[in-house]
């Protein structure tokens, strides 16, 4: 599937796809949703509005100044953070939900592991899973891709 517009991406991955229109031109949201919605039609396919949302991306300078129009179907939600294959994304595009969500997930493996190791599991055994759980959590989407 391409965008109708070319100054807009379309990203697919797995059963999600990704509809991402620059600011400057929110005026055609409609006509790409409405795209969107044909092309699933043809290929037996349904969007489901219920399940997609809307996220707006701001600059520092612009925000709370403009208002966005009403999302293109009723049944859109406009929220403030996404999940995007695992990352979570803020409407002021920082880390610090990611991290803090990151974060909580690390400790409760800490957890996991303390009681493991009440328990008796060898320690080559907790840094074996150590390394699949906690530092795998934490190299996702950090190590650069060449």
């Amino acid at each position: 599937m391409w965008p109708r517009h070319a100054a807009n991406h379309i990203i697919k991955s797995a059963d999600d796809t990704y509809l991402i229109i620059p600011g400057t031109h929110s005026y055609i949201r409609d006509d790409e949703v409405s795209h969107v919605k044909a092309w699933a039609t043809i290929n037996n396919l349904q969007l489901n509005c219920a399940k997609s949302h809307e996220i707006v991306f701001r600059s520092r300078r612009l925000r709370g100044k403009s208002e966005q129009p009403e999302p293109p179907c009723p049944d859109i939600e406009r929220v403030d953070k996404l999940t995007i294959l695992g990352v979570d994304v803020n409407s002021n595009l920082t880390a610090a939900d990611h991290v803090s969500n990151l974060l909580a997930s690390c400790s409760s493996l800490l957890y996991a592991l303390r009681v493991l190791r009440s328990h008796g599991l060898p320690d080559q055994s907790l840094k074996d899973v150590f390394q699949a759980t906690v530092i795998g959590k934490l190299m996702y989407c950090g190590e650069e891709h060449r």
